[in-house]
């Protein structure tokens, strides 16, 4: 480290479940952070290789540290993030910011009111081809996008819901788990979503989530969507299966887990697969289409969301995923729930006019439906 080189940024993490083992491993290996200690009432300090505590509470008392990675159960995460921002440290909060859109509300208006720094932890939106689709987007390379389709599924086995109890507990489910993070880039990439349709099942398991949902999308530029989602169902199709992001799945390069359609052009995200009508031919359906792929550096997101995170820890960045940004996915996530519930069609800006300020006792007097 020379002079002009600021110090690594000291880290805690809560939770050493899966995600939370997936940051220690990646803080280890960043250059700008380092391992502080982990908060899990059922680790030990020889099995993590740092100090460990019951609570965060009793991590911030006992170390100096900048910044928490909070990797716990879902219904603690706002809970635990606004008590990091008392402390003032930075915070990466793992998605889903929360387990309802009011709840998440509470976390923005806490961000706002101590000028914390959060980033909301929605990996995908930091890996290099999302860059790159988005900028395609943006600059018309498509054309005018008039639809999207996106596809996430996988068979968990048994041990997933029984090793942890609170995945086949309501705040759980494959939507707030997994499908979250397709809407989030959905969101990211085609802009707001104006109204969602959707439908649950969960006949596969039998558990009080859903183990499969179907959603289709109209979003505020006009462009129509459809996201299906299973963490019952056997496939190939998916981000997980599609990029080597996490050892967890297999990776099939032939694979993609979004397809977008515009009048000039479509495109396939993660490959980046661009098919488009060559000048020479007319363009119209009956054209052969060119296939061509878009360039990128290739890198993990995982990895370039921690370098991030080291930057708005520093105060040198802002959060590419704000509380704000990650309760807008929420507010989407919990009008798909609506819409399955009640088989009709939501207004997301009404919804969630509605679901930030519930009426006394709770609930909400009107239910956002169209």
């Amino acid at each position: 480290m020379t002079a002009s080189t600021p110090p690594p940024v000291r880290m805690g993490v809560v939770g050493a479940g899966f995600m939370g083992r997936q940051h220690i491993a990646y803080i280890r290996a960043a250059p700008g952070a380092v391992l502080t200690a982990v908060a899990d009432p059922a680790v030990q300090p020889a099995e993590l290789g740092c100090p460990t505590y019951r609570s965060m509470a009793e991590m911030l008392d006992a170390e100096q540290l900048d910044a928490v990675i909070i990797a716990n159960p879902n219904p603690l995460h706002v809970e635990t993030a606004v008590e990091g921002l008392e402390a003032g440290v930075a915070v990466l909060l793992e998605k889903p910011v929360a387990t309802s859109y009011a709840q998440s509300r509470r976390l923005v208006d806490a961000v706002e009111r101590l000028q914390g720094r959060l980033l909301v932890g929605h990996h995908r939106r930091h890996h290099p081809a999302i860059a790159r689709a988005r900028a395609a987007i943006r600059d018309g390379e498509l054309g005018k996008v008039v639809a999207v389709n996106g596809m996430w599924s996988a068979r968990k086995e048994p041990e997933y819901f029984t090793e942890a109890p609170w995945h086949s507990e309501p705040g759980a489910g494959v939507t707030l788990i997994n499908a979250v993070h397709d809407l989030d880039l959905l969101r990211h990439l085609c802009g707001e979503v104006a109204e969602i349709q959707a439908m649950h099942g969960s006949h596969a398991r039998g558990l009080d989530v859903e183990d499969t949902v179907s959603m289709s999308l109209r979003f505020e530029s006009g462009a129509l969507g459809s996201l299906i989602a299973s963490d019952a169902g056997v496939s190939p199709w998916g981000w997980d299966q599609a990029t080597e992001e996490s050892p967890a799945f297999p990776f099939l390069p032939d694979e993609v887990a979004y397809r977008i359609v515009g009048t000039r052009a479509a495109l396939s995200v993660p490959n980046l697969a661009m098919y488009a009508y060559a000048p020479s031919v007319p363009a119209d359906w009956h054209s052969p289409l060119s296939r061509t792929y878009l360039p990128y550096a290739p890198r993990g997101s995982f990895p370039a969301q921690l370098d991030h995170f080291v930057e708005v820890a520093r105060g040198a960045a802002a959060p590419l995923v704000s509380a704000d940004d990650a309760s807008r996915t929420l507010a989407l996530v919990e009008a798909a729930s609506l819409a399955a519930r009640t088989g009709r069609t939501v207004d997301v800006a009404r919804f969630s006019s509605d679901a930030a300020e519930p009426a006394a006792g709770g609930e909400r007097t009107d239910d956002g439906t169209a």
